[in-house]
């Protein structure tokens, strides 16, 4: 054997072999927002990291959390009607919170809450399915409960940075979660068909039960936008406020591969959008 091939072939065994050119470590993009996560939604491998563990205000990405708890329930019926109560108006006009636009006296199913809640982003959707599905004798206690068990369903999945103190996300100051446990807790809930069905739904038309026995059609328009304008997204949900700025969870899928993600804290609509974007490529390409 030559000189030259025995010491390539050193180099070789040494693992000192100097990459072609064009096979340089993809480099990580640059973001706007505070904090970001990206995994492989099959593997779990992280994709991509930043802030991933701080705790930050989540604005209506919250709601997953709530579509999760209502969806684990036993038995659960996704045509079971739910009147629509005063209160539920009354707590948007009191918040000037996002709406659904959900009439007093009307009969919504159960299943057509969860796209008044996660493609409007409506809180009197999230407030209905709170009180349906809390327990207790008076709907204080009803929201109380079944905010313990979006903790407690927090909790049983490994999440050490995410506290509830709200169903939609409009807190009292401990309404919180990290890019990391809100990639897990998409995850999560992307594993009931229902949720899956609701977050890629782009626009929806809905006939609900009234008060007085007839129907009207409802109008339900996603607020992702990366539904039209990301090949293969997936969901899930956006989310912002005067504390969270401006936060998107999302997810996508490219032949057998789906990346599930996090933004939270960018300084504008668009720019979350272009983060989410951003992290979708570098995740599709590592």
């Amino acid at each position: 054997m030559s000189v030259t091939a025995v010491t390539a072939a050193a180099v070789l065994l040494s693992g000192a072999f100097t990459a072609p050119a064009g096979a340089a470590a993809l480099k990580a993009p640059a973001i706007s927002a505070r904090g970001g996560f990206v995994m492989n939604d099959g593997t779990g491998r992280t994709l991509f990291s930043k802030a991933a563990d701080t705790r930050r205000s989540t604005g209506s990405t919250t709601k997953i959390m709530t579509a999760r708890v209502v969806l684990a329930q036993r038995h659960l019926d996704l045509d079971a009607k739910v009147t629509v109560s005063k209160a539920y108006r009354d707590y948007i006009t009191a918040k000037g919170a996002s709406s659904a636009g959900l009439v007093v006296g009307d009969r919504p199913t159960v299943r057509q809450l969860m796209y008044a809640m996660l493609l409007p982003s409506g809180c009197d959707a999230a407030y209905a399915l709170a009180d349906r599905f809390g327990s207790g004798r008076t709907r204080a206690a009803r929201v109380k409960s079944f905010i313990g068990r979006m903790n407690s369903t927090a909790r049983s999945l490994g999440l050490k940075n995410t506290h509830f103190d709200s169903f939609d996300g409009i807190g009292n100051g401990a309404n919180y979660s990290s890019p990391r446990d809100l990639t897990k807790i998409a995850s999560s809930a992307m594993k009931y068909a229902t949720f899956r069905t609701v977050v890629k739904t782009r626009s929806t038309k809905q006939r609900v039960l009234t008060a007085k026995g007839g129907h009207r059609t409802m109008s339900w328009t996603n607020t992702d936008k990366l539904l039209s304008s990301y090949p293969g997204t997936i969901g899930v949900k956006t989310g912002s406020g005067p504390v969270a700025g401006y936060c998107l969870v999302f997810a996508a899928t490219r032949g057998k591969k789906t990346v599930v993600g996090t933004v939270l804290a960018a300084p504008s609509l668009a720019s979350r959008t272009a983060d989410a974007k951003k992290l979708m490529d570098y995740g599709f390409r590592k």
